[in-house]
């Protein structure tokens, strides 16, 4: 079976090598770009199966490539950024990152990560009961990590697909935010609550109108359930 291959995108290239070291040391086969458009175009002819991709980048920002990336990918993408602030955090979630960590780092967090997302990822693969719920007008199949609304199969990023399958597999159950980060994002997580409300804002708008029997709904001052409806 073959590595798992990691883009890194960095235009600072110690962090770039730094990164190659520690995650050839740890089995993978490792691609590395220093701006953006490199970053486009190496992610075209390696197809990678993660990105750690900088924010801020020559020719192409972080924000730039991941909404690039997007287009063409589900590929897992983790953002690697000097910016800690929410605002950043939440947009790179919006634009379809899957995790993030703020510089300066620990390399062996990132591997963390890493393993993380491909473990998720894998176990869905290699699984043999069909992992699937079904809806109205909704079907969530973790074996082949495929989301159709009305039958067609919509675009969904690992995270937001393993969100709606958790929570509509346990319907009318309300989780807090904690509750999902923990058992949906795993303990290797170190991010906040909000990642969570970005993900279900993005669930709904892929759901918004799809079925008058389900819904994910709200619970103020708790956290979220998906809601069925007789």
């Amino acid at each position: 079976m073959a590595a798992e291959k990691v883009l890194v995108a960095d235009d600072d290239k110690n962090i770039c090598e730094l990164l190659r070291l520690y995650l050839e040391k740890e089995g993978y086969d490792v691609v590395t770009a220093n701006d953006g458009e490199e970053a486009v175009l190496k992610f075209g002819i390696e197809s990678p199966d993660v990105v750690l991709l900088d924010i801020m980048m020559p020719k192409l920002d972080g924000w730039q490539v991941c909404r690039e990336l997007r287009k063409r990918s589900e590929c897992p993408i983790i953002m690697i950024t000097a910016k800690g602030e929410t605002f950043d955090k939440v947009l790179g979630l919006e634009l379809g990152a899957d995790d993030y960590v703020v510089k300066p780092f620990d390399p062996k967090e990132i591997v963390a990560r890493i393993k993380a997302i491909l473990r998720r990822i894998g176990k869905s693969v290699t699984e043999t009961d069909k992992k699937e719920v079904s809806y109205d007008n909704l079907v969530v199949n973790m074996t082949e990590y495929v989301l159709k609304v009305n039958g067609k199969i919509i675009d969904t990023p690992p995270k937001e697909l393993e969100l709606l399958y958790h929570l509509a597999s346990n319907p009318n159950r309300v989780y807090t935010r904690d509750q999902l980060l923990d058992e949906v994002w795993g303990f290797e997580y170190y991010g906040d609550s909000r990642t969570v409300d970005v993900h279900i804002k993005r669930l709904r708008e892929k759901l918004e109108g799809v079925s008058e029997k389900w819904a994910l709904k709200t619970v103020w001052g708790v956290g979220y359930k998906f809601e069925t409806r007789t």
